[in-house]
């Protein structure tokens, strides 16, 4: 392996997020830091090498986007998805997040109904009731091994919505769709007259032979109707770096979102961003994700094997994608409340709570695995640990 991710990089005093707030989220700061979704690795050498050349130049004016910054996306596109991308497809966005906050105000009006499939990422939630729309939550079917699309509720929840957000890989749950779980929900949006807005931040991250469907590939109507969000900035780890995608194929529904994203002055990046993507979407960055896969893989196959033969008590969610599992602790018998104590004053360890990925979360915990294995051993220490004192 060409990459140390055994490294631990000290990140204490760098104004961290993950570090910095550990005790608005935790009440204390003598845990491990396993909440926040950026990694503990180095970001790739490639990335600052982008960045050190952009700094040599001297002046951080006004800069837009090169082509080479629209080739790397299509290309990365066709190379990884088969997916064929045009440059006037695509559009500069301040984040994925953004991204969703820009469509719906592009798409929908105040009191309009979005759908989103719960338990999921919170900003699905949290952006649109803050912005006036109506959340209608419909609830993912807990299956034997992870959760389920429950296309009975979904169709009856569908009905007077504007707009779905589709998280595609799914966060929590690490799930990557089929392609004809996909095609029925853009059959039935269709039919409903409802935008598809389909987060694919995690699309890049896929274990074990999985692959990557992207929404907007199952078929015309899927195209006709939908906005896909990219971004490598989990994948490779550069999330202060504020750089994502947003690539619309319908013609018409493109003219009205661009026309609104770039009215609104929000497409102009940052000087790092662009040569940042280019960088990550090259041969460079296909190897460094290659191994930073096989390395996370191993943390999750030392997570499930150890808390099966020790601590079965709490059940992980192998993910399919991602490196965050969701973690069912049901069976230890606590309040969410509880749980989070639990985990924060006995395992030393932050982690989401899963209520805040809406109702079915309760009684979960996420857990940010793209760690060096020493962290991860020590975590797993501590939970186990942590479990064996309830019994005594």
């Amino acid at each position: 392996m060409r990459h140390n991710f055994d490294e631990i990089v000290p990140r204490q005093g760098t104004d961290c997020y993950k570090h910095t707030y550990l005790k608005d989220i935790c009440g204390r700061e003598d845990v491990l830091p396993m909440w926040v979704a950026d990694m503990e690795f180095r970001t790739p050498e490639f990335v600052m090498e982008a960045i050190q050349n952009r700094l040599t130049q001297g002046i951080l004016g006004y800069t837009c986007p090169s082509d080479g910054y629209y080739e790397a996306i299509c290309q990365w596109n066709r190379s990884q998805y088969g997916l064929e991308v045009t440059r006037e497809m695509i559009n500069y966005i301040p984040g994925v997040v953004s991204g969703i906050f820009m469509s719906m105000l592009a798409l929908t009006e105040k009191n309009d109904r979005i759908l989103i499939m719960e338990p999921v990422y919170h900003p699905f939630r949290l952006v649109p009731q803050a912005n006036g729309r109506e959340v209608v939550m419909t609830t993912l079917r807990r299956g034997e091994d992870n959760f389920e699309m429950d296309f009975e509720a979904f169709e009856k929840d569908i009905k007077g919505c504007r707009m779905l957000i589709l998280c595609n890989p799914h966060n929590p749950g690490g799930i990557c769709w089929s392609a004809e779980e996909l095609r029925k929900i853009a059959e039935i949006c269709a039919r409903e007259k409802v935008t598809v807005v389909s987060d694919e931040i995690h699309c890049d991250m896929l274990f074990k032979g999985r692959k990557h469907i992207p929404f907007a590939s199952v078929s015309d109507t899927a195209r006709r109707i939908s906005i896909t969000l990219q971004a490598p900035t989990k994948t490779f780890n550069l999330p202060g770096i504020v750089a994502a995608q947003m690539i619309i194929f319908d013609e018409t529904l493109r003219s009205k979102v661009f026309r609104f994203v770039q009215g609104s002055d929000m497409d102009l990046g940052n000087i790092l961003a662009f040569d940042c993507v280019k960088a990550c979407y090259s041969e460079a960055g296909s190897e460094w994700k290659a191994e930073m896969l096989d390395y996370v893989d191993s943390n999750i196959d030392l997570l499930c094997e150890r808390m099966a033969s020790e601590c079965p008590q709490i059940v992980p969610i192998r993910p399919q994608a991602s490196f965050l599992v969701f973690l069912d602790c049901r069976a230890l018998g606590m309040t969410q409340e509880e749980l989070i104590r639990f985990f924060a004053d006995k395992a030393r360890i932050c982690m989401n709570s899963g209520e805040m990925f809406g109702p079915s979360g309760v009684g979960y915990m996420r857990m940010n695995v793209a760690c060096p294995r020493s962290m991860m051993s020590q975590a797993i220490d501590q939970i186990v640990e942590a479990v064996k004192n309830l019994q005594k």
